[in-house]
């Protein structure tokens, strides 16, 4: 029976028109309450997933070798971080097996690459780890168009082919798929940017979901409430329309990576489309 464990990667604000796009601060503010900066708070809620040999981290939040200036910009709060949210829980770093990247933009990757001890250079986070992402990512990620620059880092990446442990994912030719190589269904979305990866892991009766930026928030779960940093938001109406429609249907558990608030959500059908139905915290769902 595999173990899972919430890994708190730490806090931090964005400005809640740019997370929510074209609705309204009138509607959204009543889920996701901006200080008096338009602010709104986020997690960097991973996911660790203990089963046999093999301990792997899901998405590993902004990490710390960015300069003062660069995190003013995302107005850090809370005492929360990777180290010690794996400490709290008994591991290390070098215990991390394989460490999975929903996508590469700075805060689900930051923390897979750290400042070197001299001050000179980076180094991968985990020694003993393999990076996964997808091929198709990758190449968006090292090439990147002017839209999401800023949020793929060249050193958040390039760290990770130069150690010699970056993996590639074998991606089926659907968007959903299983992967031999990690050992759950993904779910491949291409609207917020080319092919984030959203793991769905058995886990009892249960299936739950890692939604990544596919659904940001709680607030975010009616259909057109597509956040403005997507590259491709009518695609994304398509891509949380068939998504939520499933995760109604067959009673999913919602992994909210970004919701400070909501860790783990469900949804159900109702007259005014697909709503949030219950809240609940890992160990409210652990075997």
């Amino acid at each position: 029976m595999k173990k899972l464990y919430a890994i708190e990667a730490g806090n931090f604000k964005l400005d809640g028109g740019a997370m929510f796009g074209v609705v309204p601060k009138t509607i959204w503010h009543k889920t996701n309450p901006a200080d008096a900066n338009n602010l709104i708070d986020i997690a960097a809620r991973c996911l660790l997933i203990e089963e046999g040999n093999r301990l792997i981290l899901i998405d590993t939040g902004m990490g710390n070798k960015q300069s003062e200036k660069f995190f003013s910009y995302y107005s850090l709060w809370g005492n929360h971080s990777l180290d010690a949210s794996l400490a709290q829980h008994g591991f290390h770093r070098d215990d991390v097996t394989d460490v999975f990247m929903t996508h590469l933009h700075f805060d689900h990757c930051g923390g897979s690459v750290n400042r070197k001890a001299s001050g000179e250079g980076y180094e991968v986070a985990f020694k003993k780890a393999s990076f996964w992402t997808n091929e198709n990512h990758w190449q968006w990620a090292t090439q990147p168009n002017a839209r999401e620059k800023a949020s793929f880092l060249h050193e958040n990446i390039i760290p990770m082919q130069e150690s010699g442990q970056l993996r590639f994912i074998n991606r089926p030719e659907s968007d959903f798929g299983f992967s031999n190589e990690m050992g759950f269904n993904i779910f491949y979305a291409d609207g917020h940017t080319e092919k984030q990866m959203l793991p769905h892991l058995s886990y009892g009766d249960k299936t739950i979901v890692f939604c990544a930026d596919l659904l940001a928030t709680a607030g975010h779960i009616p259909i057109p409430y597509v956040m403005g940093y997507d590259t491709r938001p009518l695609l994304t109406l398509d891509e949380k329309t068939k998504f939520l429609t499933a995760a109604a249907d067959h009673g999913y558990y919602l992994w909210l990576e970004h919701d400070a608030h909501n860790p783990i959500v469900t949804v159900k059908h109702t007259e005014k489309g697909i709503r949030l139905d219950q809240v609940y915290r890992l160990e409210d769902i652990l075997i």
